[in-house]
């Protein structure tokens, strides 16, 4: 077991310590290579978003705030993490990009199959009326917890919408603090309001 964690930790400080190769290109998709030095390259990404490297509990061992809009390319070294499942995440503003790989043997895998886009629910307040949408290409549900946050964390409105692709739902706000909490795709999202 020491030996594992001994092994994860050193992973995780070869991931950090030899991510490098920042550069800009032309248009395409995210295209990965299968060498020692997995080369990343996204492109339309905006200043803001957030990319992670995951283990396959969700446990982060990478993280970094896209600094530049445009093309984003880095170089990191995968194949000393610890045999196992692992993916890249990318949050952007509406949408969040997973691409799995896996580690066997020092030897990085990529399944493109297995990668997903997720669209995130958003969730606007004007002139007193909370309108949450939210694009569920594949049926997937939305839970939608409004609650009272001035101090007693009362649970005011609770529902869940299946069913559709195209998720809908404007709410009537009295003047005061409220706190939102989303959940779809395994995910949860909690915006704080006061209006």
């Amino acid at each position: 077991m020491k030996n594992i964690i001994v092994n994860t930790k050193k992973g995780i400080l070869m991931v950090a310590l030899l991510a490098t190769v920042i550069g800009y290109a032309s248009e395409g998709n995210a295209t990965i290579k299968d060498v020692k030095k997995t080369d990343l390259r996204i492109n339309n990404v905006k200043e803001g978003n957030l990319l992670t490297i995951k283990d396959a509990n969700g446990l982060i061992l990478y993280k970094e705030l896209i600094e530049k809009s445009g093309v984003y390319t880095k170089g990191f070294d995968l194949s000393e993490l610890p045999n196992g499942n692992y993916f890249f995440e990318l949050d952007k503003d509406v949408q969040i990009k997973t691409i799995p790989f896996s580690v066997t043997k020092n030897k990085v895998t990529f399944n493109k199959a297995e990668e997903t886009i997720i669209f995130k629910p958003v969730a606007i307040v004007k002139n007193n009326m909370l309108n949450i949408t939210k694009f569920a290409p594949n049926y997937e549900s939305l839970k939608i917890s409004i609650y009272s946050n001035n101090g007693t964390n009362e649970l005011l409105h609770t529902e869940t919408i299946k069913g559709t692709q195209v998720i809908e739902r404007a709410f009537k706000l009295k003047t005061g603090k409220y706190k939102l909490v989303l959940k779809s795709n395994n995910k949860e999202f909690t915006k704080f309001i006061n209006n």
